[in-house]
C-alpha cells in the first residue's frame, strides 16, 4: 500500500469514529514527532502495539479486502498464562460496505464483537474439525448478547447495531458490512496479531508500505522501524 492511501484512509477513519462521539485517547491524534519526542515514556504504547492499524491482507485492493483498526488497549501475555492481571484487550474497527476480512480463527484469544453503530455487520462462521481446519460438516456454536445459538455451517450471522456475537478459540468468521459502513467494537482476551491468527488462506496481515510521503499518523506496524 502506499503512504498516500494510508493516510487518507486513516483520516476518513478517524472523521467516521468521531462522528459517533466515539473519542479516541490523547496518543491518537499524535504525529510521528511527538511519538519521537515522547519515546522514554511511551513504552507501554510500543510494546502492546496500541494505535492505528491498517491492512489490505496482502490484497493490493483495500476496498474490497481490508480493515481499518485502532487498538486502544492490549494486555499481557504473561498475565494471561497465569490468569491474572491484565488479560484483555479492545478494538475499535471501521468495516466498510462489502469489503471482507478473510476467514480466520484464533489460537488463545476469545473475542466480542460488537456492531457500536452504522449498517450491518455480517459474520459467516464455521465451527473447527479435530485437526483445526474449516468443518464444513457440522453446527458451530456462538453466543449473541448472551443467547446461545447452533448454526449451520457456513451460516451469516447479521448484527444490528448494538448487538453483538462472542467468538471463541476456533470458531473461523470472515465478516463485511452491508448497507453502508459500520463502526464495529472489539473486547477481547490479549491481542497477538503476529501469532494467533489463522488464515484459511494465505495473507498478509501487515501491509508492505511505498513510502509515497510522510506518514501523518503511524501504525502499529511502523514500530519496529520507527523505535527499534
Amino acid at each position: 500500500m502506499k503512504r498516500s492511501e494510508i493516510n487518507d484512509i486513516l483520516r476518513a477513519g478517524d472523521a467516521f469514529i468521531r462522528s459517533f462521539n466515539f473519542l479516541l485517547p490523547p496518543f491518537a491524534a499524535w504525529t510521528p514527532d511527538d511519538m519521537r519526542a515522547r519515546r522514554p515514556n511511551i513504552g507501554e504504547i510500543i510494546g502492546s502495539d496500541l494505535g492505528w492499524d491498517i491492512t489490505d491482507f496482502g490484497s493490493g485492493a483495500f476496498e474490497e479486502r481490508g480493515l481499518f483498526l485502532f487498538t486502544l488497549r492490549n494486555g499481557r501475555e504473561e498475565d494471561l498464562r497465569r490468569g491474572a492481571g491484565m488479560c484483555y484487550a479492545e478494538k475499535i474497527m471501521v468495516v466498510r460496505q462489502d469489503q471482507i476480512t478473510p476467514m480466520h480463527r484464533h489460537i488463545v484469544k476469545g473475542e466480542d464483537i460488537i456492531n457500536r453503530g452504522g449498517a450491518t455487520l455480517a459474520v459467516k462462521l464455521y465451527a473447527s474439525d479435530e485437526e483445526g481446519g474449516i468443518d464444513r460438516s457440522h453446527d458451530v456454536r456462538v453466543a449473541t448478547d448472551g443467547l446461545v445459538q447452533e448454526l449451520d455451517p457456513g451460516s451469516i450471522l447479521r448484527i444490528a447495531p448494538g448487538e453483538s456475537v462472542t467468538l471463541l478459540p476456533g470458531v473461523w468468521h470472515a465478516f463485511w458490512a452491508e448497507g453502508g459502513d459500520a463502526l464495529v467494537g472489539e473486547v477481547s482476551t490479549v491481542n497477538n496479531d503476529r501469532t494467533d491468527n489463522v488464515f484459511a488462506e494465505p495473507v498478509g496481515r501487515f501491509p508492505e508500505i511505498e513510502e509515497d510521503e510522510a506518514p501523518w499518523r503511524l501504525l502499529v506496524s511502523d514500530y519496529g522501524k520507527w523505535f527499534a
